[in-house]
């Protein structure tokens, strides 16, 4: 005989699983990247842990602190 309270228990592991899943995927989803279009619509997305996207996120800092010192200036 199934008991009533192991139904609940049930439902209950199965919405935290689901949470913990769409958690996981939104924290994969969130990682640091760097997009790049090219004319006609190609594109490609790095990292930065390799060597373009470092160079990328480099860039991109640099480009960050001038805009904040030209708007102090």
């Amino acid at each position: 005989m199934y008991k009533p309270h192991r139904l609940l228990l049930d439902r209950a592991s199965g919405y935290v699983a689901e949470a913990s899943a769409y958690l996981r995927r939104r924290r994969e989803a969130r990682r640091p990247f760097a997009r790049l279009y090219w004319p006609g619509g190609a594109g490609a997305a790095y990292r930065p842990d390799d060597d373009v996207g470092a160079a990328l996120f480099g860039s991109a800092a640099e480009l960050v602190q001038l805009s904040r010192e030209d708007r102090r200036g």
